[in-house]
């Protein structure tokens, strides 16, 4: 028989007969053999925004899946046979999660979040086999107007140029007439996304991605024009703006494994000088 969320009332009523227990404050719903789930606990894992039912229904499956694990945890601990395996289990858990944290206030205490971008871009120029396209890149420029859409004289003369002007005009125009207007002449974007937005058989255009020629279809409805003024093809260095966090990350790994080698080196150092360290030779046998 499940629990309704509503009955909890009438647990905290019947706790009022067992032994007295410190709850420091907060205010038991269930107990399980000396076990107490809160309503403080619930209430900070419990959903923003639901409905009261909801609410309801989700208080009522935690109380119970809470009942159930310390049911279930109290049946394994009974009936494990090597509790001294669990102990170096747990042993060998908390030594790494205190050796793990200590390390993490030491890197941020000690060593700097922050290097510098010549730092970041020397370490990307050294390491050029690290940064290697994996999707065509290109730059350029896209517009998308009607068929009927006025000046496409203008427009073909205007898309192929990447000069100030020509990139003003194309603006202007495409506020009154174009149904797509991406400007990327100064950031590489996949080529894929780019292709994907021309019409069937616009992938043969890839072509003259790479060659850097401008491209212009069309199909029913509308004009499509592509110019490319740069290309990177998969293999290829990975341009640095594109590579720049990923190369900051790595520099700041290789600087906190460096950081707790140093670390280690200079806490075994003291230990030998201050005789803290004592081998036991005669117990290896040759």
């Amino acid at each position: 028989m499940r629990m309704t969320f509503c009955g909890l009332g009438l647990v905290g009523l019947c706790l009022a007969c067992s032994p007295t227990y410190d709850h420091k404050g907060k205010t038991p719903l269930v107990e399980v053999d000396g076990r107490f789930l809160y309503r403080e606990d619930l209430q900070a894992v419990m959903p923003v925004g639901l409905s009261a039912d909801d609410s309801l229904l989700f208080a009522d499956d935690y109380v119970r899946n809470w009942a159930e694990e310390v049911l279930l945890y109290d049946k394994a601990e009974e009936n494990i046979p090597d509790n001294a395996e669990v102990e170096r289990l747990v042993a060998n858990y908390r030594k790494s999660l205190i050796l793990h944290i200590y390390q993490q206030a030491l890197i941020h205490q000690k060593l700097s979040a922050q290097v510098t971008e010549e730092e970041v871009e020397a370490y990307y120029r050294d390491n050029l086999n690290l940064f290697k396209v994996d999707r065509p890149l290109i730059k350029g420029l896209f517009i998308k107007v009607p068929l009927k859409a006025p000046h496409l004289a203008d427009v073909r003369r205007w898309y192929r140029s990447d000069s100030h002007e020509a990139v003003e005009h194309l603006e202007k125009y495409s506020l009154r007439n174009a149904v797509k207007y991406e400007y990327f002449y100064d950031k590489w974007v996949p080529a894929a996304d780019v292709l994907g937005q021309l019409p069937e058989g616009g992938v043969a255009a890839e072509t003259a991605l790479r060659q850097k020629r401008p491209v212009e279809l069309a199909d029913t409805a509308f004009h499509y024009f592509l110019n490319v003024t740069d290309y990177r093809a998969v293999g290829e260095d990975e341009p640095y703006e594109m590579a720049r966090a990923h190369a900051r990350e790595l520099l700041l790994n290789i600087r906190q494994v460096e950081f707790m080698r140093q670390v280690r080196e200079d806490l075994y150092r003291r230990a030998v000088e201050n005789d803290e360290i004592i081998y036991y030779t005669n117990t290896i046998e040759e």
